[in-house]
């Protein structure tokens, strides 16, 4: 058994030995990470679609939480579509994601994208759209009744960008969101 002060001047060498290392880790890469291998254990394991139906009801259960907070914000109980454009650019810009609106219409919200919030960790785990699919399409529903979000282009899938379309009547492409 150490003494204390041998205990004292071990913690002081773990505390320095590594100080000076060139390992690139903090707190916001190791999730993105861990991210990115439990996306990659579920697709590999459950499949891809599985492991989307699991990364969507967390986007479900985040895009309830966040609406709330959007809508509290605004004092209003329900947001207008450009309400709803300006809070999936902002939620999106608090996590350092590159939202920007390209189109708000009668029929749509058009937002682009420059740099996913999971950084390179997104490439080749498409699974992970669908918290931005699920979030986006929880806001838009509760909010204007019906969205059915298309990604037209995802970094996830290789694009320089994403593009997302947030159709606001029925129709065949995307992922269908009713107010609950």
């Amino acid at each position: 058994m150490k003494t204390g002060a041998e205990v004292i001047e071990a913690q002081h060498s773990a505390d320095t030995t590594f100080a000076d290392a060139d390992i690139r880790r903090d707190r916001d890469r190791f999730l993105r990470e861990l991210l990115h291998e439990l996306a990659g254990v579920l697709e590999d394991h459950v499949g891809l679609e599985e492991a989307a139906g699991y990364v969507a009801r967390v986007g479900e259960r985040i895009g309830r939480t966040m609406n709330n907070e959007y809508r509290d914000a605004a004092g209003t109980d329900r947001l207008d579509a450009t309400q709803v454009a300006a809070a999936l650019v902002d939620l999106k810009r608090r996590i350092e994601g590159g939202f920007s609106i390209e189109s708000i219409g009668e029929d749509e919200i058009v937002l682009v994208n420059t740099a996913c919030p999971f950084g390179e960790h997104v490439v080749g785990r498409r699974s992970l759209c669908m918290m931005t699919s699920n979030v986006f399409g929880r806001i838009a529903a509760e909010n204007l009744g019906y969205a059915r979000v298309e990604l037209e282009e995802a970094i996830a899938r290789g694009h320089s960008r994403c593009r997302v379309v947030i159709h606001m009547h029925e129709g065949d492409a995307g992922l269908e969101y009713r107010r609950a």
